[in-house]
């Protein structure tokens, strides 16, 4: 790994044809790339079915062979690390955009100059919301947008039709007096779903929810996470469990979404905040597209001062080339060819993430409203997770707390505003290298 101190290191380590519009080929490209990719859809398997008719037109293309690996997104971060310390990496690698400027400043990946960005497309290929996802302000993008992806409310129109409720909540009350209406014990039907043990969504909503109410989480690298503000929009996640009784406690021991997913297909649960690509988990799940609707994500009305109107992250995934590549020009090439419109619809539209080429929104699989609202929160309503190298730091420290707050609410156990001001404290405490 070429980094610029070992501080760096560290602080990652515990987060823990090629133009779509022409076919013509290019067959001067020689050798064999390796491309690892994050794991997108239900199993490994079906990342690789999705991905490999694709590579192969590359190679058809190009000349030049693809060598291709799924990895699981536990695995994700500490292969790209231990790859960049060993200089035993792939040429080209998925990344979760969040982590943009926290590779950047390890070393891990070459670095999109001007020059490279106009090899792949350049800036106007791409949707500009997902270009603030790309590395630190003022810098060269560590990546390019890939997949595109943001959070939403989905609802059951089975179950809304059967309590009578005729439209989606637009505030966080209307929220709540759904949530009520449609929960039953007794039955273990349930208004809301959640993934409590799932360390990255509860970062996810915490940076939502604190910027709802005004939080700031880093004054430019100094992290500023022991604020009212970010303790209060926490404390709205955690009231849906504790104080509204609208999710099921036992949501607190959910690690990803296949539970949360079961949960709603089978009306187990009326509403779910989950990420644009669960369409494709809901479909799996015997659920089709005209049984649900999304909607933002609910805001406080008014807004508390200094609040956003902000209902999700820019949330994606961005490919990298590896700084150790010894094929920079092939991979590059792939770059361009995985962005490119007539990729970008194709897999896409298979992995139920939203296109980042705008060119590739004329097919008809993107303009449904579904993904015209997904594509208006990226686009309006959503906010860049802060471009810094403790980026990832923040995700798992403020994440985890998150989760550890749930399973004591689960446990039986109060949580007040003092317990969650003493984790931001002392996740604080830790950002700044206390700890």
């Amino acid at each position: 790994m070429r980094l610029p101190g070992l501080a760096m290191v560290g602080l990652i380590l515990f987060a823990i044809g090629l133009s779509g519009c022409d076919p013509a080929e290019d067959r001067g490209g020689t050798g064999t790339l390796t491309y690892w990719a994050s794991n997108q859809s239900a199993s490994l398997d079906r990342d690789r079915e999705i991905l490999s008719p694709r590579l192969a037109e590359f190679t058809r293309r190009t000349g030049i062979e693809v060598e291709l690996e799924v990895i699981p997104w536990s695995d994700l971060l500490n292969r790209i690390l231990a790859a960049a310390s060993s200089g035993q990496g792939p040429d080209v690698l998925n990344i979760g955009n969040t982590w943009s400027a926290s590779l950047q400043a390890s070393g891990a990946l070459r670095p999109f100059d001007e020059s490279a960005l106009a090899k792949v497309g350049g800036r106007d290929r791409f949707l500009p919301s997902t270009l603030t996802s790309t590395g630190a302000a003022g810098q060269p993008p560590a990546a390019v947008p890939l997949y595109g992806l943001a959070y939403g409310l989905y609802y059951s129109r089975k179950r809304f039709a059967e309590a009578g409720i005729s439209s989606p909540p637009g505030t966080w009350a209307e929220l709540l007096d759904t949530a009520r209406r449609l929960t039953e014990p007794a039955r273990d039907r349930w208004g809301l779903g959640i993934m409590g043990s799932s360390y990255t969504a509860n970062a996810h909503l915490a940076f939502v929810f604190g910027r709802q109410h005004g939080a700031t989480l880093f004054e430019g690298d100094r992290s500023t996470l022991d604020s009212p503000q970010l303790a209060a929009g926490i404390g709205q996640y955690l009231d849906l469990v504790a104080g509204a009784k609208v999710v099921n406690p036992g949501n607190a021991e959910y690690q990803n979404d296949t539970q949360p997913l079961k949960d709603f297909a089978t009306g187990r649960t009326a509403m779910v905040m989950l990420q644009s690509h669960a369409t494709m988990g809901l479909r799996a799940n015997g659920m089709a597209a005209e049984d649900y609707g999304v909607a933002p994500i609910p805001v406080p009305d008014p807004l508390p001062p200094g609040g956003k109107r902000i209902t999700s992250h820019v949330a994606g995934i961005n490919l990298g080339v590896f700084t150790d590549t010894d094929n920079a020009e092939g991979a590059l090439k792939f770059v361009e060819f995985m962005t490119s419109p007539d990729t970008q619809r194709a897999v896409n539209a298979d992995l139920g993430s939203l296109p980042v080429a705008t060119a590739a929104y004329d097919d008809p699989r993107f303009q449904g409203p579904v993904v015209r609202t997904f594509r208006e929160v990226l686009a309006g309503t959503a906010e860049t997770m802060p471009m810094i190298p403790q980026e990832a730091q923040f995700e798992t420290l403020v994440g985890t707390a998150v989760k550890d707050l749930l399973a004591r609410i689960a446990g039986g156990r109060t949580v007040t505003v003092a317990d969650v001001r003493a984790e931001l404290a002392a996740a604080d405490e830790r950002m700044r290298g206390g700890g």
